[in-house]
């Protein structure tokens, strides 16, 4: 059951947490566009030894996603209750993104009764 107090026990009860409240592909993309993008300042960043440039990586990666959350979701960003679950949660939504297997693992928590049928409403409105 997904929980709204934002106090979870383990990163897979955050996990349903996390995609409901990434329930909307467009606010997935913004996600995605970003912690692409922190990663690759990131990495260039330390390849060309920029502390300065590694310093907006966070700036680069977060600004997209909460433009998602407030402008597209109308929701409150996970980050700010849980940090590092969500950069957690943003890497592993971005590898089932790139390797397009999402929508299964959206339809594993709808079956297991750990998502919200917002996310299966969005899943059919995207096809």
């Amino acid at each position: 059951m997904i929980m709204s107090d934002e106090k979870f026990e383990n990163f897979d009860d955050f996990w349903a947490y996390y995609l409901a409240q990434h329930s909307d592909p467009t606010n997935r993309l913004m996600h995605a566009i970003g912690t692409s993008a922190a990663l690759a300042t990131a990495a260039y960043a330390v390849f060309k030894r920029k502390p300065k440039l590694l310093a907006l990586a966070p700036l680069i990666g977060y600004g997209p996603a909460w433009i998602g959350h407030f402008l597209v979701e109308g929701n409150r960003p996970a980050t700010l209750g849980n940090p590092l679950w969500s950069l957690r949660g943003d890497m592993k939504m971005l590898r089932l993104m790139l390797s397009d297997e999402l929508d299964e693992e959206i339809l594993r928590l709808i079956a297991e009764g750990k998502s919200t049928p917002k996310m299966l409403e969005s899943m059919i409105a995207a096809e």
